[in-house]
């Protein structure tokens, strides 16, 4: 598959989810680069009601992949998510009765309303692509990537997602409100089509989308631009407000995003501007701040911008052959 056809297979997907899904563009592309680069799994943080789960649904409908929705609940045991054996008597043997984490893309809805030991279901499926039930491994179908989403304001009753967890997420977005004009062509569009769910359908297979996953792979990285990746990275490890810095997961993410970036928008080389895009959804939730100086007021995100602000971006000329 050339680099021409992901650019163009993306566009397609990404209208395709914009019949249900208004005025969200740079959200959805950022998805899209997440979803092809390897181990590409989401954390979508943002108030009720800002169409997460319909972005999820979608995607996977324009992807043509399987999903599956799990909501998350303080009660939801871990073989609720992995599945398990179960006693058959009429056969007289257990039989492997699979949860719904075998699937392309998992939804989990609400992620830090359960307890960790059931968080922690999920850490061996996001690293490793497989789950142990009884002592047997059991691989999850390719590909597979997770999309959970969590509410930034209600924290009675949640459990927040340790760093170990955090980490394998390889963005974290927010949504955010969309405009009056946006809004008002949401309302109209729903008054036309007279029914809450838009008829979406598949763009590609998951054959396809492996083909372009591992066309996004190809894309030329220039060793100046590839130190740039590490130097944003090893700045946030020696800034002072920060307790823990990025680790090498973090600069990996960078590269795979500023990859499949530069293949969405047909470039077969990537150049400082990808990097630029995914700073902060790549990196900011990879730092821990400094406990001592929580009272500054200072998040994040604010700090990720400090950083990008301080190391200077490689002067980008390409050559003939690139």
């Amino acid at each position: 598959m050339t680099i021409e056809q992901v650019a163009g297979y993306s566009t397609q997907i990404i209208a395709e989810v914009e019949k249900a899904v208004i005025g969200k563009r740079d959200v959805l592309e950022q998805m899209m680069a997440a979803f092809l680069s390897s181990g590409g799994h989401i954390l979508l943080e943002d108030y009720p009601g800002l169409a997460k789960t319909l972005i999820a649904n979608s995607f996977s409908i324009a992807l043509g992949m399987q999903f599956k929705r799990i909501q998350f609940t303080p009660d939801l045991l871990p073989g609720d998510i992995t599945g398990g054996y179960v006693f058959e008597s009429d056969k007289n043997r257990f039989m492997l009765r699979k949860g719904p984490i075998f699937t392309n893309i998992l939804l989990a809805d609400e992620i830090n309303r359960a307890s960790p030991k059931t968080q922690s279901a999920l850490l061996e499926a996001m690293q490793e692509y497989q789950v142990t039930l009884e002592g047997e491994t059991q691989t999850l179908p390719d590909p597979f990537i997770v999309i959970a989403t969590q509410n930034p304001i209600e924290y009675e009753g949640t459990f927040p997602l340790p760093e170990a967890q955090l980490d394998r997420f390889m963005v974290k977005i927010s949504i955010g409100y969309p405009t009056p004009e946006e809004e008002d062509e949401i309302l109209k569009r729903r008054a036309e089509r007279k029914s809450d769910l838009v008829p979406l359908q598949a763009i590609i297979t998951p054959e396809t989308f492996l083909q372009m996953r591992a066309t996004a792979e190809e894309v030329y990285v220039d060793p100046d631009v590839r130190r740039y990746m590490v130097e944003l990275v090893s700045k946030s490890r020696s800034h002072r407000q920060v307790a823990v810095g990025v680790s090498p997961r973090g600069s990996l993410a960078l590269l795979k995003l500023a990859r499949a970036w530069a293949a969405i928008h047909n470039r077969n080389y990537v150049v400082p501007d990808d990097i630029k895009k995914f700073i902060q959804p790549a990196l900011a939730h990879r730092i821990i701040l400094d406990p001592s100086l929580w009272d500054v007021k200072k998040s994040e995100n604010k700090i990720i911008e400090e950083i990008a602000q301080s190391v200077s971006v490689p002067v980008f000329k390409m050559d003939d052959e690139h």
